[in-house]
């Protein structure tokens, strides 16, 4: 787990630790969180992409499946979107 200065206290390290989660925290007054940048991004972007779905961002729908299904549903929507447009129009 990569995580940002907000997240340094011992109770969240305790946490981590006992469940075998390798964690990057960067420290207060001590580290740079800048390194940890590149690999927040893809998170961020990804939920970002997949917020860009109104019925996920506002959760009209509140029960867990309906939330999984709309999710299974956007992900190949995303992908599609990101493929070059020469391999679209192969069918």
């Amino acid at each position: 787990m990569h995580g940002n200065k907000g997240y340094d206290n011992l109770s969240v390290r305790r946490y981590l630790r006992r469940r075998g989660i390798a964690a990057r925290i960067a420290r207060l007054g001590r580290d740079s969180s800048a390194r940890l940048g590149r690999h927040r991004w893809v998170v961020e972007r990804t939920l970002g992409w997949l917020l860009s779905y109104k019925r996920l961002a506002l959760r009209y729908d509140r029960t867990a499946v309906t939330i999984t299904v709309l999710a299974r549903l956007a992900i190949p929507l995303i992908c599609a979107r990101r493929l070059p447009a020469n391999y679209r129009n192969v069918v």
